[in-house]
């Protein structure tokens, strides 16, 4: 039983066939169980229907024989019908159950009790009750025999007619008696036990064919093709991962099986694979171009590579440490030991000393080796020399001492920033000559607060997006403003993203320079001389008429009409203004400006320097001629000295234009100065073009120098264009000079300024 029992557990095949016949048995029993059930329920209602239509047939039959008061023909009746082999007995009782008729002679006239059971149906209430249902009317009972017997009771009712024939009975009784049939149920249990037996044993019969198949099936389609596969996969778990397992079913077997197939081939290419891989690893183990051990507990070497070898000629049961420093006991600080203690990864730096004496250094990281319960048995140690590295640093050492020396003494201030955050993180020691703040004083303060009444939000927006700043305020220590270029360029200290400040400090230049463009500037005043006296002039001789009109009339002792004194007042009103105007024009351009830019509009600046000079021009029967483009977008300049470029560039074509009728006295020489502006899609052109003696290829490359002037001597300084191209690539533009590229005009020269124009 007990082997039964371990080969039940160990047995799929013998679960699914008793599992399955288990379920096949109980199957069956309950069809049998419910179909025998059926049939003797069936078999049952079909009697009790048979029995209810003879009961009825009976009653009915002697219905009239009890009105006309026949005994005779009652049983007749009787008797008659009680021949039929079914039929037990017949009876009719009285109220006071008393036998009146029966197919039994014997039984007439006898009285039964009233808790017979025949009796009882309709006694078991007073008074009897005149309706019940057939289920209610029917009783099975077994005979004397042995056999059962099913009894139907009929009520005989007191009908309307019997209380009008020959029956004494009063009309308030309902029930006159009852019929009672016997009818024997032995034949019909003797089809219904045949039955039984009938099913049943078709039960056993397809049970046992069908646990057969399934058997069958089982030991055919599972059992063999489960024992094939045990055998393929114990084939495989010993190596043999290419011989195909041959089970010819389409079906989850077969797929199975092809599976393991595929399986075992898949397993196998892995092997192959992973001996290559094994194959590569201890090669790769043994020419890894660092030294490699594997130490027990005790820091014994347990396996080492090529490398090692070859570095320290280790012998059998050497101690690392004997065979890495040739020490006699493990070293203090000793990273294999803290792997053993917590099972971590640790690394350091040692040094040792090779077989040819020389010291070496190495970066060592060690690592714990587990068995199969995950205890730490032993470790690796793996040691990369980094000795070339130790002297790289020593070099280096001193590179960054000789890198600190230049940054120190470097002829201008350098800052480091944070790019984030831009706080200085270092700067070199020219920061306190120019600034007056030390190291320690500047350092981890923002580079925004050097800089003079800007707002710091456009400051980072400009430091951060910017390569070069150009001529910007900043404000030392003493609180004194100066000027300054700053050069930034991304960089990295320390690990930190940071910005490169190079400041040079152009102070000095710049007042140099604004001195320059103030001399330029009273040039060019002395240039306009004749202009502004010429100016000036017109408005002095209205008022000069009008106060000598005055004089007249006083003198004469004339009266004066008040619309001619209005009028007369009112001009010399006007011209006064005139002169004060003109006066203040001089006066803001002789100004000296402060270095700034400002949104420009160019046609207002050239309106502005037309107001003296166009009548100057005029005078000298020069024509000007104004293309200008209305709704100019606006430019960064100072509008002081953007005119000062301007009146520069326009007295330059009027000398041209003379210089030229002065060479060609006999030719008749157009006198024209053409002054455009336009705009594109980025930038603001202004041309100038003249009508004389242009600028030839020699000389068009040193027309910006300083000093450089092709006039005689007296009549230039050859600083008036140096300046203007100075002003210009201050404001972010360009200037050039080219042949006149006016198509009606052969000869002359054009110059050409290009600004960026404001988004």
């Amino acid at each position: 039983m007990i082997k039964f029992i371990n080969y039940f557990r160990q047995s799929l095949v013998l679960k699914l066939i008793i599992i399955a016949g288990a379920t096949l048995l109980i199957s069956i029993s309950t069809l049998v169980y419910f179909s025998t059930k059926h049939h003797k329920q069936k078999v049952m209602k079909e009697i009790m229907a048979s029995a209810d239509r003879l009961g009825n047939t009976i009653r009915l039959g002697t219905h009239y024989a009890m009105m006309l008061d026949s005994n005779d023909d009652i049983n007749q009746i009787i008797n008659n019908i009680a021949k039929q082999k079914e039929i037990e007995s017949i009876r009719i009782y009285n109220k006071k159950g008393q036998i009146k008729f029966s197919s039994k002679i014997s039984e007439v006239d006898q009285i039964t009790s009233i808790k017979d059971e025949a009796c009882y149906v309709c006694h078991r209430t007073n008074p009897p009750p005149d309706k019940l249902s057939l289920k209610e009317r029917t009783r099975i009972f077994n005979s004397s025999d042995g056999y059962r017997q099913l009894g139907i009771i009929y009520p005989i009712l007191n009908e309307p007619d019997c209380a009008t024939s020959c029956h004494i009975h009063s009309k308030d009784e309902k029930i006159l008696g009852t019929l009672d049939l016997v009818i024997s149920l032995a034949e019909k249990e003797k089809e219904i036990m045949l039955f039984i037996k009938l099913i049943i044993g078709t039960g056993i019969l397809v049970f046992i064919i069908l646990s057969s198949i399934i058997t069958i099936v089982v030991i055919r389609f599972i059992n063999l093709p489960i024992k094939q596969m045990t055998a393929a996969t114990d084939r495989i778990a010993d190596g043999d991962f290419f011989t195909p397992l041959n089970v010819r079913q389409n079906d989850e077997m077969g797929r199975l099986a092809a599976s393991i197939n595929k399986m075992g081939a898949n397993i196998g290419e892995k092997q192959i694979e992973l001996n290559k891989q094994k194959d590569q690893y201890q090669t790769l183990f043994e020419l890894v171009p660092c030294l490699i051990t594997v130490q027990d507990k005790k820091y014994k070497l347990l396996s080492y590579n090529r490398k090692f070898a070859d570095m320290f000629d280790p012998k059998p049961d050497d101690h690392c440490y004997y065979a890495y420093k040739g020490l006699n006991k493990k070293c203090d600080d000793c990273p294999v030991e803290r792997t053993f203690k917590d099972g971590k990864q640790h690394h350091g730096e040692q040094t040792g000393i090779n077989k040819d004496g020389t010291v070496s250094h190495w970066i060592v990281k060690t690592a714990g080796i587990t068995d199969s319960s995950g205890k730490i048995v032993s470790a690796m140690e793996m040691s990369i020399d980094i000795t070339p590295r130790k002297k790289l640093e020593q070099e280096l050492k001193k590179s960054e001492a000789n890198y600190y020396a230049i940054f120190n003494n470097m002829p201008c201030p350098v800052f480091v920033l944070d790019v984030k955050t831009l706080k200085i993180v270092d700067c070199n020691e020219m920061v306190k000559a120019v600034y007056g703040y030390s190291r320690k004083e500047i350092i981890q303060t923002s580079y925004l607060n050097l800089f003079y009444n800007r707002e710091k939000k456009d400051l980072r927006k400009i430091i951060t997006g910017s390569s070069f700043i150009n001529k910007i305020r900043q404000i030392n220590k003493l609180g004194k403003i100066i000027f300054v270029n700053i050069r930034i360029s991304p960089s990295e200290y320390s690990g930190l993203k940071v910005l490169l400040i190079a400041a040079s400090d152009i102070t000095r230049r710049l007042e140099t320079e604004q001195q320059l463009i103030q001399a330029g500037k009273l040039a060019t005043l002395g240039e306009m001389a004749t202009g502004v006296a010429h100016e000036l002039n017109q408005p002095l001789s209205v008022m000069k008429t009008a106060s000598s009109f005055f004089i007249k009339k006083i003198n004469n002792q004339e009266e004066i009409d008040n619309k001619i004194l209005f009028t007369m007042l009112e001009k010399i009103d006007v011209n006064v203004d005139r002169a004060s105007k003109i006066i203040n024009h001089m006066r803001q351009f002789a100004r000296k400006s402060e270095p700034g830019l400002e949104k420009v509009e160019v046609n207002k600046v050239i309106e502005k320097t037309l107001e003296i000079f166009s009548r100057q021009l005029k005078a000298r029967g020069i024509e000007l001629v104004l293309e200008i483009e209305k709704n100019l977008p606006k430019i960064n300049a100072d509008p002081a000295r953007l005119e000062q470029v301007f009146l520069n560039l326009i007295i330059n074509a009027r000398d041209a234009i003379e210089e030229n009728i002065l060479l060609n006295k006999d030719v008749i020489t157009e006198k024209k100065i053409i002054l455009k502006t336009q705009s594109t899609a980025a930038n603001v052109i202004c041309s100038i073009c003249d009508t004389g003696t242009g600028v030839s290829e020699e000389i068009i490359d040193k027309v910006f120098e300083p000093f450089f002037t092709t006039k005689e001597v007296g009549k230039g300084t050859g600083i008036g264009l140096s300046i203007s191209y100075g002003i210009v690539k201050e404001f972010g533009g360009t200037i050039k000079v080219e042949p006149n590229i006016n198509p009606n005009i052969k000869h002359g020269a054009c110059f050409i300024i290009t600004f960026p124009r404001l988004r």
